[in-house]
């Protein structure tokens, strides 16, 4: 058993999870697992650069995280960046940053990498089930990209797309810096054509047609799930390894596209850091569906932070 910490920064969270590794059984028993709204991708898709407040608001979580990992005693740490701090020109701040507080460095991943962590951490738990057909197709929407692998018990093809929530959302359903409320139909359309070509390119790389089991995973699906619920709080274990239908999706999506900021924000489970950007990523998640024909999305709590710790342990 190997007591590990395990960091994912992406363009819109910052996530933690300390666990306790068994590679014998291949589990992971959770320590502390928590998540922060940091926007770190605040602009960056329109300056190129990350924010100096974007910047603090993820130190800030660090220092949190550092406390954590230090009072559980965890032996070894991983601290992987995606899609946002690979694409700003000022990435060396991040990087000092980070190493100054929690004395790593970040590993800036490619999307190859980042796609098959997501994989291992989704499907682990999942391969014995004999309720679910494989290949499966594991999507990871995040809030700068999105990643999708197709795969048996091991990664078969992989491919990272620039279709992320919050780029999404900064590209097509906001002006000046303020999101659309709502947003009228010629944004929509326009962000619905971005996803579908981003699904084109995707597919010259991965058969996502081939796939049994639509496996979703990271806060816009998860989100999706906590509303298709109804629950009066988000509640991790309700939504690990819940099933969404399509028509169920395409109702929530429809909904949240044509609602107020006001009327998002009082959905109880909606975290606040969402509530701007959930409606494009529920559209991504609508429009993979579509793509392949899938009648649900199999929604995992487990992803890219637990592909981490696994490579860790």
């Amino acid at each position: 058993m190997t007591r590990v910490a395990a960091i994912d920064c992406g363009t819109n969270s910052i996530r933690l999870l300390v666990a306790d590794a068994d590679p014998a059984t291949g589990e992971l028993g959770d320590l502390d697992r928590r998540m922060t709204i940091v926007r770190l991708g605040q602009g960056v898709d329109r300056t190129g650069r990350l924010a100096p407040e974007a910047l603090e608001r993820t130190f800030a979580a660090c220092r949190e995280y550092a406390a954590v990992i230090k009072e559980h005693g965890a032996e070894r740490l991983r601290f992987v960046a995606t899609s946002a701090s690979r694409d700003a020109e000022n990435r060396d701040d991040f990087v000092r940053g980070v190493l100054d507080i929690l004395g790593v460095e970040p590993e800036v991943i490619t999307g190859d990498q980042e796609a098959e962590f997501s994989f291992t951490g989704a499907t682990r738990e999942l391969t014995g089930r004999a309720d679910l057909r494989r290949p499966f197709l594991v999507v990871d929407i995040g809030g700068g990209s999105t990643e999708f692998v197709v795969g048996e018990e091991h990664v078969r093809a992989a491919r990272s797309v620039d279709i992320g929530c919050v780029r999404m959302t900064e590209r097509h359903l906001a002006h000046e810096g303020q999101v659309t409320d709502p947003p009228a139909e010629a944004q929509i359309t326009a962000m619905r054509a971005d996803i579908e070509a981003a699904l084109d390119l995707a597919e010259e790389t991965v058969p996502l047609r081939e796939a049994h089991t639509l496996v979703g995973l990271a806060g816009s699906v998860t989100t999706v799930s906590a509303i298709a619920q109804r629950l009066p709080e988000y509640d991790s274990a309700a939504i690990h390894h819940s099933r969404v239908s399509y028509d169920t999706v395409r109702e929530i999506t429809g909904r949240l596209l044509n609602s107020t900021h006001a009327e998002r924000a009082a959905i109880p489970s909606l975290h606040p850091g969402r509530v701007d950007v959930i409606a494009a990523g529920a559209l991504v998640l609508l429009s993979v569906m579509e793509r392949i024909g899938a009648a649900e999305v199999v929604v995992s709590e487990h992803d890219i932070l637990d592909g981490i710790a696994w490579s860790v342990a």
